[in-house]
């Protein structure tokens, strides 16, 4: 079956109005984290006393679950983005505020709601959704002068911020912030107000390095990695020697099998290991062209809303991938944070195709703007 550019069915309009090279981006991010969750999981579920391919199973099933919300999501108008938007907000509020009270507790932090045999992690879809609400207040702000915006938007961050901190997921809390920044930012901040935040954000940062004891002991583990308990990061460094140029091959890493988040946190050093350098720097090259070319589709958009929107959500996607790759390498403090669509998880996954399907609706072509404002 083929579509003509006379098709006007919903499929037709979309596929000749949505970015097709983002699209065979992201699935070829897929594709990369399917082979790679193949590769780096079973001996993670046999260490644990899972079955073998536990992991990958699961992560199977989410994956064609997650592609249809993407596709979904994509046929979406501006304003159903919105509402969407709004709803996925409220909701992960809502359960946010139910994980203080009813949440699971992993490696010292509550994070997750076990709804039956499913762990949901709220927090994972209130950064998409944030993005799209605190756009959605600034661009009003800025067509009404007596709509309080700017206020709004602070108000969002503050209470997303301050539930975060109570599991607490300071890392998580650094990046919702920074999206709310660049995107006051690009709103038209006067540049004294961005400085003022940006010496709050430093403060903060400080404050959270006294405050919160394993923030303090994974920046100086960072700073003298010979004061503590270095052995994931030691362990993901020595991946990327042993793998070189080339990589040992398929399935023929050995680090996978001893370390603990192999299939999650650590994946890129399995990538290295068993597939080179090279296509480490094509997994690097495939996330730069997806943020790149988003930029490059709204440098011509005159719906403000659509700037910010694809702004915050682009420095989402981006800014996550940047902290899992450089946590790997030691280029900076580890944080638990996944590699978007290549990391095991089905929280992550469902949230970044929420995400992306959101980008993809925003950057669609609409010439006549008749795609629903």
């Amino acid at each position: 079956m083929s579509i003509g550019r006379t098709d006007t069915s919903l499929v037709g309009r979309w596929w000749w109005t949505v970015d097709r090279w983002t699209l065979a981006a992201l699935f070829a991010i897929v594709g990369v984290g399917a082979v790679l969750t193949l590769a780096a999981s079973p001996p993670v579920a046999e260490r644990i006393g899972l079955e073998t391919f536990h992991f990958a199973r699961r992560q199977f099933v989410f994956l064609p679950l997650a592609l249809a919300i993407m596709i979904s999501t994509s046929l979406l108008s501006v304003k159903g983005v919105r509402r969407l938007a709004a709803l996925i907000l409220v909701a992960s509020l809502v359960m946010m505020v139910g994980v203080l009270f009813f949440g699971v507790e992993t490696k010292g932090a509550v994070r997750w709601l076990q709804i039956g045999s499913l762990t949901i992690q709220p927090s994972e879809f209130v950064k998409p959704s944030f993005a799209v609400m605190a756009a959605w207040m600034l661009a009003e702000r800025r067509m009404d002068d007596g709509f309080p915006g700017y206020g709004v938007a602070t108000i969002l961050l503050a209470v997303v911020a301050g539930l975060l901190l109570l599991q607490p997921d300071v890392g998580m809390t650094i990046l919702v912030a920074a999206i709310w920044g660049v995107q006051l930012f690009i709103a038209g901040l006067p540049l004294t107000w961005v400085g003022a935040i940006g010496a709050i954000f430093l403060g903060a940062g400080v404050g959270a390095y006294f405050t919160f004891s394993h923030v303090q002991s994974r920046v100086d583990r960072f700073l003298d990695p010979a004061i503590g308990d270095s052995y994931q990061v030691a362990r993901g460094l020595e991946a990327f020697r042993n793998g070189g140029l080339f990589g040992r091959g398929p399935g023929e890493g050995q680090i996978k099998a001893v370390l603990p988040d192999a299939h999650t946190d650590f994946i890129f050093a399995v990538a290295g290991e068993e597939f080179g350098l090279i296509v480490c720097l094509l997994i690097v090259a495939l996330f730069t062209f997806v943020v790149l070319r988003g930029f490059a589709r709204i440098l011509k958009e005159e719906n403000l809303f659509v700037v910010l929107a694809v702004s915050g959500l682009l420095v989402l996607f981006g800014l996550q991938a940047i902290i899992n790759m450089a946590s790997a390498v030691r280029l900076m403090p580890p944080k638990g944070m996944t590699l978007p669509f290549i990391s095991y998880g089905g929280s992550s996954m469902i949230a970044l195709a929420l995400t992306m399907g959101m980008v993809l609706a925003l950057t669609r072509a609409r010439p006549h703007q008749d795609f629903g404002e």
